[in-house]
């Protein structure tokens, strides 16, 4: 089965060009404004009109309120909310049920137990992402290019429902995806020249590396 792509933190224009041209399956819009990638509902409104229906549109939030993410799936017109904060199983069941969208839970990674903590979430989000867990003191919650011990996830190998994120690069995706057996990979940093923009020949890189396995 074909690995899905995700490029995540496109705010130009190029970028999601470049996203469509490389064939990726979604496009990211982060709506976080410490993160670099930061769009606002006027950029959203504006890539989701030149976007179309040629890849699809996923929101990141973290610990958002319900008008923030009214007014941001509107506007990027999204067709998945993706939650990367402390949301917990309730909060996942309550956003799913409110907006009508499929959502899914990002969940950091560094040990086993943290790996174990992804159950809670099983059969409420639609898909569950795994990223490197980040240092506490950091203002991110992820697009830090941090990668976990990909072996933790064995026991996930084969399921349904999840991908991986965190320190992928056109240098190890195919790596990753052979390890994992992922069925989504999700970059955003990995696919960078500076923090929050996005290099076209990266991006192509990245989906043609991606799709070798």
């Amino acid at each position: 089965m074909r690995t899905a792509i995700k490029i995540c933190g496109i705010s130009t224009p190029e970028a999601l060009d470049a996203a469509v041209a490389a064939e990726a399956d979604f496009a990211g819009l982060v709506f976080f404004p410490p993160s670099p990638r930061h769009v606002d509902t006027y950029a959203a409104a504006a890539l989701a009109a030149r976007g179309g229906g040629k890849i699809g549109r996923v929101g990141l939030f973290v610990d958002a309120d319900d008008g923030l993410l009214r007014d941001a799936i509107g506007a990027g017109r999204l067709d998945a909310v993706q939650l990367h904060g402390e949301e917990t199983p309730e909060r996942v069941a309550q956003v799913k049920e409110r907006f009508g969208l499929p959502v899914w839970k990002a969940l950091p990674i560094a040990t086993e137990t943290d790996v174990q903590k992804a159950e809670a979430y099983r059969g409420v989000a639609d898909l569950l992402l795994f990223d490197a867990k980040t240092p506490k003191d950091a203002a991110l919650p992820g697009g830090m290019g941090l990668r976990f011990d990909w072996s933790l996830l064995s026991g996930w190998r084969g399921k349904t429902g999840w991908g991986l994120a965190g320190g992928l690069s056109p240098a190890n995706v195919a790596q990753a995806i052979a390890e994992t057996g992922a069925p989504l990979v999700d970059t955003s940093s990995g696919v960078e020249c500076a923090p929050g923009v996005k290099d076209v020949d990266k991006i192509a890189a990245f989906c043609e590396a991606a799709r070798q396995i």
